[in-house]
């Protein structure tokens, strides 16, 4: 450690709160001239640029004036609320400066991922000294006007978070949640050739489940046609309040732990400046020429790999250093360098407590911030000259601000991969195998932009048709009976919806296209994710020089409706009211009811931008209702009368009632009721809406997708009742109609929460979202209706029974049910 330094505190009257114990602060060191591939002077540079970066974190977690330390450091200089996280900054600093130095001795395209979570001071500190910070906010200048804005901005209300987020240059990972960060790297390094992504994980992100599953990520890295991943592991031995599991297991292990997930681990370790830049210029060095070793055998032979082949060992680092290393080594009488107490902020009562504010004083001039910045507040040259510049520049490349490198897809023209549609529910086909034939041409058309993210479900969910122009993407080793596996496909299988979603994520947010189709009960693994870039989506529409990016699309099949055999356990469709929460900006969800609606849905999808887009579809056969030009329109609109299926002319009067549908299943029970009503009651006047855009439900004031009042009461009417059968929790249609004016009338069938392995028809009897129990609805709500058509309540309450008895003693539905069409 550093030599340490006893200091003394101001009057008892300034020090409000009192002292435990000494609080010690930093000594400026000695770097002498360690061995090692840094000579004298570089050694020097590098360090003076690690000073200034850490002195740059130091004041923006505590300074709001007096950023140069001009004058004694007052308490009116230091913010009243202290937020953020120093603990991880060091290691971070060190990680970016070695980088740089890198990427101009090796000319590398570069973009640097920092994974420990509120390491925020760190990467703003190195845009703000690379220039890049100044140049995309023009009120914050590389001089000490600069400086102090700079600062003061910070966990500021009005400024910044203390993570890395969309206003911090050069990021394209949130550091608000933990363990997405090797994903996120790799996604960017997918069809990157050219880039090397620098990774730094924390050893506290390195516990959670993603950041575990992670380390495989590697095995779908192609070193002939993707760039590379460097992950740096850094162990500083605490979370914010107890060890790391990481940190404290023997070396040893740790070591074959990494070789286990088929790394090549290097570790950097010690506390001593100058020796651990030596270590780390030199095993940087090492990494680097691996890298570009493994690159150019896979780019410059001829050899195919065999399939016992298990893929390249890629490098990576293991950085130890102190938790919060060069910070006060004591604070009121307890150990805070290399310790828990580093994480956050190490001198927490520096504005009340006097003893606290002149160690804060002496820990900034222990970086020598005389060396570092000029008269005007600037860096001085030689730090100016140190790293790379323009879009060399870790925090301008614009592999970072992905919108600015994306080009649209070419999308062959969905309507020629249509069905036929002789009238309507009479024919059926597998929505998602229609869309798989588009998906598979759109994988063609894009080789190196587009790519299908599935946990082990392609075909289950019946897009194999795209494993025609494409494989599996797979660099592991190969067995006898493998099918369709491809070092280069276009197409990433594993089962982990959260490498699926991460590596997704990575490759959207660098400025590519992509799908990720999933089970609908198992979306909910991701949840937490898909939070998380909604929200980095949101905060980056308001930072002017950020780009859009292509939509995050996600493909929920083998829905709650039809996953009758493999029961309870994968029936919730309740990942639409996760997508709800989130900033209508944002999401969109659709629920095509057949083939064609389901195509131009997609194709939409897939051209939109910043959005995240839910489409619910099924993958069993179902009815085709509307020709592709139908189908179209009826995308435009979001939602829109079915005359056809209706048994009201709008002849100058409100329909008796409006019977509403939003998803496949709900579409067809609808139908199926309709047509009763239809031939059992031929004088009431019914009204079919179906709904494939869900937004279209929401005041056109609370989403740019919403109706509004008028257009809604002009489909819905204001006074009429409706029966709503909805693919979903039916509390999410009352949530999003609530301020309607016929709210009170809007009757809403959905899933209940009950399921169990059984019949199609059975399960939505379970569910009372069946046509016989739509007709009883519409019986018990439409006012002229009631005694007069007890009769047939009771018929369709009888069907019921049949239908059940049916299936309990036959195992199959009724045909009946099982072979209906519509008849008309």
């Amino acid at each position: 450690m550093t030599q340490l330094a006893s200091m003394g505190g101001d009057t008892a009257a300034d020090n409000e709160g009192g002292s435990n114990g000494p609080t010690v602060a930093p000594t400026p060191y000695d770097l002498g001239t360690p061995e090692g591939v840094l000579g004298a002077e570089e050694l020097r540079l590098v360090d003076a640029w690690w000073r200034a970066a850490n002195y740059l974190a130091v004041g923006q977690i505590y300074l709001m004036a007096n950023p140069l330390l001009r004058e004694p450091l007052q308490a009116e200089h230091v913010k009243p609320r202290l937020l953020g996280h120093f603990g991880t900054v060091p290691g971070l600093n060190l990680a970016y400066v070695h980088a740089n130095r890198a990427i101009k001795a090796r000319d590398l395209n570069a973009v640097f991922v920092a994974g420990p979570g509120h390491g925020g001071p760190g990467p703003n500190a190195c845009a703000w000294l690379e220039g890049t910070y100044s140049e995309l906010y023009s009120h914050i200048g590389r001089d000490e006007r600069g400086m102090r804005a700079f600062f003061h901005q910070f966990s500021f209300p009005g400024g910044v978070p203390s993570h890395c987020a969309p206003e911090t240059p050069g990021s394209f990972h949130e550091g608000g949640e933990l363990g997405y960060s090797l994903l996120h790297a790799y996604g960017a390094a997918l069809d990157s050739p050219e880039l090397t992504v620098f990774c730094v994980v924390g050893d506290g992100e390195a516990e959670t489940g993603p950041l575990a599953g992670s380390w495989h990520a590697a095995k779908f890295i192609d070193p002939a046609r993707d760039g590379a991943v460097l992950p740096i592991l850094a162990l500083n031995e605490y979370k914010i309040a107890n060890p790391t599991l990481l940190a404290r297991i023997p070396e040893a292990e740790l070591l074959e732990l990494m070789r286990g997930y088929g790394y090549d681990p290097h570790v950097v370790a010690g506390d001593d400046p100058g020796t651990v830049h030596q270590l780390y210029a030199e095993t940087l060095e090492t990494c680097l020429d691996a890298i570009a070793e493994i690159q150019r055998r896979a780019r410059s032979t001829d050899e195919v790999p065999g399939p016992d082949d298990a893929g390249p060992r890629w490098p990576m680092i293991i950085m130890r250093t102190p938790k919060g290393w060069t910070c006060p080594p004591q604070v009121d009488g307890q150990q805070v360098e290399g310790t828990f107490r580093a994480h956050q902020v190490p001198l927490p009562a520096a504005r009340t407590d006097g003893t606290h504010r002149a160690v804060l004083e002496q820990w900034l001039r222990s970086y020598r911030p005389e060396e570092l910045f000029d008269d005007e507040g600037r860096p001085v040259q030689e730090l100016l000259d140190l790293p790379p510049t323009g879009t060399r520049r870790m925090s301008d490349n614009p592999v970072a601000n992905g919108g600015a490198l994306l080009r649209d897809l070419r999308l062959p023209d969905w309507r020629d991969y249509g069905v036929d549609v002789p009238n309507p529910g009479t024919t059926a086909h597998e929505a998602t195998k229609v869309l798989g034939t588009w998906l598979r041409d759109v994988t063609r058309d894009n080789p190196t932009s587009f790519l299908t993210m599935a946990p082990d479900e392609l075909a289950s969910n019946r897009l194999q048709d795209i494993l025609e122009v494409t494989g599996r993407r797979w660099q592991a080793q190969e067995g006898e009976f493998d099918e369709r596996l491809d070092r280069q496909g276009r197409v990433i299988e594993v089962l982990s919806e959260h490498l699926c979603e991460g590596l997704l994520e990575g490759y959207l947010l660098s400025g590519r296209h992509g799908a990720f189709t999933c089970y609908e009960a198992f979306i909910h693994i991701v949840d937490s994710m898909f939070n998380q870039h909604a929200k980095w989506l949101q905060a980056s529409a308001q930072v002017p020089w950020r780009r859009p990016i292509a939509s995050l699309n996600y493909l929920l099949s083998s829905h709650v409706w039809r996953q009758d055999h493999n029961g309870f356990t994968h029936q919730d469709p309740g990942f639409l009211d996760v997508v709800l929460n989130k900033d209508p900006s944002i999401v969109r969800i659709y629920l095509p009811p057949d083939a064609n609606t389901l195509l131009s849905t997609f194709d939409h999808c897939l051209r939109s931008r910043h959005y995240v887009n839910v489409v619910v579809a099924g993958k069993q056969p179902q009815f085709d209702y509307l020709s592709v030009e139908d189908a179209g329109l009826h995308c435009a609109r979001g939602a829109g009368i079915w005359d056809w299926a209706s048994s009201h002319d709008d002849a100058g009067t409100l329909p008796d009632v409006v019977l509403g549908a939003a998803g496949e299943i709900p579409t067809l029970e609808v139908l199926a009721a309709a047509a009763i009503l239809r031939e059992r009651l031929p004088d009431l006047r019914v009204r079919v809406v179906n709904v494939v855009d869900l937004m279209r439900l929401l005041p056109e004031d609370e989403h740019p997708h919403g109706l509004s009042d008028r257009d809604f009461d002009t489909l819905f009417t204001a006074t009429q009742p409706v029966i709503f059968a909805f693919h979903g929790y039916p509390w999410l249609v009352h949530r999003l109609t609530y301020r309607r004016a016929n709210h009170s009338g809007i009757h809403v069938r959905g899933y209940k929460e009950r399921g169990t392995t059984t019949t199609p028809f059975d399960m939505v009897m379970l569910n009372d979202l069946d046509r016989f129990h739509l007709v009883m609805d519409v019986i018990d709500r439409v006012p002229s209706l009631g005694a007069s058509a007890a009769g047939l309540r009771q018929e369709m309450a009888d069907a019921r029974l049949r239908a059940r008895t049916y299936t309990r003693e036959n195992g199959v539905d009724d045909p009946a049910v099982a072979g209906w069409t519509w008849p008309f």
